[in-house]
Formats: C-alpha cells, structure tokens, sequence
C-alpha cells in the first residue's frame, strides 16, 4: 500500500537513511553502555553500575522509537549486527578499559549520537517532518545531558 503522508517518498528514504544511522548508533552505544555495567571495577564501582545500568535502559527504549519512526516512514528498520556495523561512527571496546576510560569513551559516544542526530535536522525541516524532527530534539537532550553527566565525574 502507498504512503500519503505529504513527504515525497524520496525525501522519507533519506530521512528513514538518517535514522537508520541513528538506530545503529543508539544500538551500539546501548551494548557497549551495557558491557561497562557488567564489567566496571574500582572504587566508583557503585556509583558507575547504577548509573550504566540506568543508560543502558534508557537507550533500550529509545531503539524501539527509532525503529518504530523508521517503520511509519515505510522503511525497514536495520536490526542486525553487520547493518549497525555498517551505519554506526561508535567504536567498540576492545578489551576492559579502566573506569574513567569508560566514562570517557561514553561521553564521546554520547556526543556521536548527538551529531548523528543533528545531521538528520535539515532533511526533516526541509520537509516540515515535525515527528521526526520531535524524535531528533527528544534525543539530543537526553544525549547530550548524559555526555555531560559523564564529563563531570572526571572533572
């Protein structure tokens, strides 16, 4: 069936596109948040397990916005990992870095997010795509209040 929804269907493929690359990144920064939870130590142990786990839960839900806008675009969401492998800028941890270096890798990814967001804005004004752009706004506060929570605990 057609979509009628007053964005023509290319400019929907490229903002489903954008928010695909925004899928993989949350996805990605939702498993690496989840493999710091399970495996920080040292003496913010406590404070970084709590606060990992409440990250981690909160992009859990955010995959399923993602998806769900990718999806009323009528376009597939990706959901594998070698899509988000592909469509991601988050690296991965290699390894068990220390507790600060999680903080810090986290509060770059968080800022990656971010930026990923941001880029999808011109495509959704362009075509006055207020759920996206609602979607896109909702996400860069929560990312970049938590890139900033992570800076803090190291000065």
């Amino acid at each position: 069936m057609s979509i009628d929804i007053g964005i023509a269907d290319e400019k929907r493929q490229a903002i489903a596109e954008g928010l695909s690359r925004l899928l993989a990144d949350t996805y990605t920064l939702y498993l690496k948040t989840h493999n710091f939870h399970w495996n920080v130590t040292g003496p913010m142990f406590n404070t970084l397990h709590l606060m990992f786990e409440t990250q981690y839960t909160e992009l859990a839900l955010a995959v399923d916005l993602v998806a769900e806008r990718i999806r009323a675009l009528g376009y597939p969401a990706p959901g594998s990992y070698a899509q988000y492998a592909k469509l991601t800028v988050i690296k991965e941890a290699t390894g068990v870095p220390t507790a600060e270096d999680m903080i810090r890798e986290l509060a770059k990814d968080q800022e990656a997010v971010v930026r990923t967001a941001r880029s999808i804005f011109p495509l959704a004004d362009e075509v006055a795509d207020e759920p996206t752009a609602d979607l896109l706004t909702q996400r860069m506060q929560v990312h970049e209040k938590t890139a900033w929570m992570l800076r803090s605990m190291i000065g």
